[in-house]
């Protein structure tokens, strides 16, 4: 529970992230508010990140974004993963709207749905490259 006193007592440990005076500021909170997901939205976005937490689909994501668009025997080549593995994470990534198939013949390519889910590969390496170390 946040303190109310700026000056810890003696012996007193007061955590960096909590409140060391207490005082909510109404407009700011009613601000956030306002722009806050909701519950149904961050829970969409969960699930998103949940699918997108697997190491495998991420390459092969990153791979689509390379190549442009793949068949799942090449998909597997580039990646080293199984056919069968790739195939189930492609209809994973394909139902969530992730990565979309066009049909040629009997052979299925497939590419990133659109420009944002490369954007938010792009925008997640870049994270990764300001990480404290």
């Amino acid at each position: 529970m946040p303190t109310t006193s700026p000056i810890a007592s003696k012996g007193e440990v007061i955590a960096l992230d909590t409140c060391v005076a207490r005082s909510v500021d109404p407009d700011r909170v009613e601000a956030a508010r306002g722009r806050l997901v909701s519950h149904q939205e961050a829970n969409r976005l969960g699930d998103l990140f949940k699918l997108l937490a697997d190491p495998h689909r991420l390459r092969m994501l990153y791979a689509l974004a390379e190549a442009g668009e793949l068949c799942v025997c090449d998909l597997s080549a580039v990646v080293g993963v199984a056919e069968s593995n790739v195939s189930h994470s492609l209809r994973l990534l394909r139902t969530s709207g992730v990565v979309r198939a066009r049909r040629s013949g009997r052979m299925v390519y497939y590419s990133l749905d659109d420009a944002h889910v490369r954007l938010l590969l792009d925008v997640s390496r870049e994270h990764l490259r300001h990480e404290v170390p």
